[in-house]
């Protein structure tokens, strides 16, 4: 039985961790005094934080062991993940946690169940769970990588797999685990400096790589989506935005690269509603905003172009039009404006 450990919450600041520090500094007078004894320290990266430290006292396993019926409702819920009966399973390694709710190894299971149903992000919760109880609880510490990989969150997923070998310097699972997360770091490297140069092809093949390692990765899928329609691959682009749409309705990304789809095939009042529900999501959705700021530069342009119709000496309108033109990169036309505001002004002049 993986006893269960009472393992101090982590801070990222100064302050949180002097008052773990003090707290600990406690159990260790008391702990020497009992036993003679100086306790040892471990520390570990924080979760999610690259380079923060976060300081935690080591593993104190319980000298009280689960209870009977935590202990079968265990055994249901590994009766039931042999059968590939996940959701069976899941409900009996809960029933275990609500009765002993200070067990790590019942927090793994449920972790490795909620991997099975592809539900990383309650997963990783639970894996994080196990190795704050138990900070040697290796399959723990692999449960929470492969999480943090399938994700997309590759340094983290580093870092769980470094400590595994640290406790395992043989464990074979963590060393080919540890070398798809460097590979998931390379293609996100190379498909950040093929979007600047715009070989949109190359970041989609990055991103198809990357996500055979992070299946789970909406950042990779979007960046894939985005990219398909910049080729003009649109029902493709609309089909991947659709199927995270369908997991989280909200997601601005998403919504914007629907909207791309529809702009690019000219749908330009359907693209403007994805653009703004995207807005709504995330004000601050960079490219939502430039997308809307578009469409009014376009509707800027249509404006001046009636208005030279109806007067082709219109200087301000062919001005503002050449502006409008600069401002979207449509340069050509901007000089033509330009110019035929310089050969009026000039015929005016004589």
């Amino acid at each position: 039985m993986i006893g269960a450990g009472a393992g101090a919450a982590c801070g990222s600041s100064e302050e949180e961790a002097g008052v773990v520090r003090q707290t600990w500094d406690r159990v260790a007078a008391a702990s020497r005094s009992s036993s003679g004894k100086e306790p040892g320290l471990s520390f570990r990266r924080a979760q999610g934080r690259e380079g923060a430290l976060c300081w935690r006292p080591p593993c104190v396993v319980s000298s009280k062991p689960p209870s009977g019926e935590a202990e079968s409702f265990k055994e249901q819920g590994n009766a039931y993940y042999a059968k590939k009966d996940y959701n069976e399973a899941y409900n009996y390694y809960t029933k275990a946690i609500d009765t002993c709710p200070n067990n790590a190894s019942y927090y793994g299971n449920r972790a490795a169940t909620l991997m099975m149903l592809g539900r990383f992000r309650e997963a990783l919760g639970d894996a994080q769970q196990s190795v704050r109880l138990d900070d040697s609880f290796v399959r723990g510490h692999l449960r929470e990588g492969k999480c943090h990989l399938s994700l997309g969150n590759a340094m983290a997923a580093s870092r769980c797999f470094q400590r595994v070998l640290e406790l395992d310097h043989k464990n074979t699972q963590a060393q080919q685990e540890l070398k798809n997360a460097s590979t998931v770091l390379e293609y996100e490297k190379i498909a950040e400096v093929d979007f600047e140069k715009r070989d949109f092809r190359k970041v989609v093949f990055c991103m198809d790589r990357a996500l055979e390692f992070a299946p789970a990765c909406h950042r990779f899928k979007i960046l894939k989506a985005e990219c398909l329609a910049l080729l003009g691959r649109y029902p493709e682009a609309q089909s991947v935005a659709s199927d995270i749409l369908r997991m989280d309705s909200t997601n601005a990304d998403a919504l914007y690269v629907r909207g791309l789809c529809l702009y690019y095939e000219d749908c330009i009042e359907k693209a403007v509603q994805f653009f703004v529900q995207a807005l709504r999501m995330a004000p601050d959705h960079e490219k939502a905003c430039l997308a809307c700021r578009l469409r009014k530069l376009e509707e800027a342009i249509d404006d001046c172009t009636n208005a030279v119709k109806l007067d082709d000496t219109y200087i301000k309108a062919y001005l503002r039009r050449a502006q409008c033109y600069m401002d979207t990169e449509q340069y050509e036309d901007a000089v033509r404006d330009y110019e035929k505001v310089y050969q009026t002004e000039k015929t005016k002049g004589e």
